[in-house]
């Protein structure tokens, strides 16, 4: 998916709504433990009930790997019936990957010729040829870790070299010089509030993956005050067990699917308002 198609599906939806499917079988609702693959189950119900209100499915690799082969199993699954189903939704496979150039190439391959995602999270920290690999696939997008929503985030990336620039900067800087605003998004938390403000000086065009909206106490409001694009949006704002995880009872999805009606009905007005 290019950067225009991304851009019409959010206008047309109203939305820049990404449902992260963080699936844990210790969360879902206990009558799933019975179908033959309960992770699958439980995506499919989720996001059957959430499309017509995001743009966007984030599965967490690490909920999927977790259980070996099996887990895998489910993922592809997941994919495979997001791209039959809902064909114009933008898969994120998150992942967080990067190594030295040959085996970023494997990772590449793996995700964007075996299961065909739209784009996947990438680690910057061992430089440039761990991640031009990723960028060599047209239509796909690297989503670069600038700026994360944990805490332990100000343990690295707010240092400051000599100059006073932050390596949150640096990333967002060099990096620009592997990728552009057609290929390349970065993952920025909503907790960080006004930062946004920093980070869209260096990157004014790129999309943000905004995980922490929700559970993570990240202000929506906040996000799109300073870092919303005009025209363009250049958001996706993630969130997962605010809404996959609203309930565990029998109505999990149609409460999954409230959730995110609500979510989506904030953002049509910030988007109206904006306009």
């Amino acid at each position: 998916m290019n950067r225009q198609q991304l851009i019409q599906q959010i206008k047309e939806k109203q939305s820049f709504l990404c449902v992260g499917l963080d699936t844990d079988l210790k969360k879902i609702p206990q009558h799933l433990l019975e179908e033959e693959d309960p992770i699958f189950a439980f995506n499919k119900a989720i996001i059957d009930a959430t499309a017509p209100y995001c743009v966007s499915y984030k599965p967490n690799l690490a909920f999927y790997e977790a259980f070996g082969v099996k887990g895998l199993m489910s993922f592809e699954k997941t994919i495979k019936y997001l791209k039959e189903h809902y064909p114009t939704h933008f898969i994120i496979a998150d992942a967080k990957r990067g190594d030295i150039g040959n085996t970023s190439a494997m990772y590449a391959r793996t995700f964007f010729e075996e299961y065909d995602v739209d784009s996947l999270t990438v680690a910057p920290y061992m430089g440039e040829d761990s991640v031009t690999p990723f960028l060599g696939y047209d239509g796909k997008w690297v989503i670069l870790l600038a700026l994360t929503s944990n805490k332990g985030s100000h343990d690295f990336q707010l240092t400051e070299d000599k100059d006073g620039e932050r390596l949150f900067e640096k990333v967002l800087k060099t990096s620009q010089q592997w990728g552009n605003d057609e290929n390349m998004m970065y993952v920025v938390g909503a907790t960080q509030g006004r930062m946004f403000e920093d980070i869209r000086k260096v990157v004014p065009n790129h999309f943000l993956l905004v995980p922490g909206v929700g559970a993570q106490g990240g202000s929506l409001e906040e996000v799109c005050k300073y870092g919303m694009i005009p025209g363009d949006v250049g958001l996706l704002v993630n969130s997962s067990r605010g809404i996959i995880y609203a309930s565990n009872g029998g109505d999990f999805a149609e409460v999954a699917a409230q959730k995110a009606k609500e979510l989506q009905e904030q953002m049509a007005k910030i988007m109206q308002n904006n306009a």
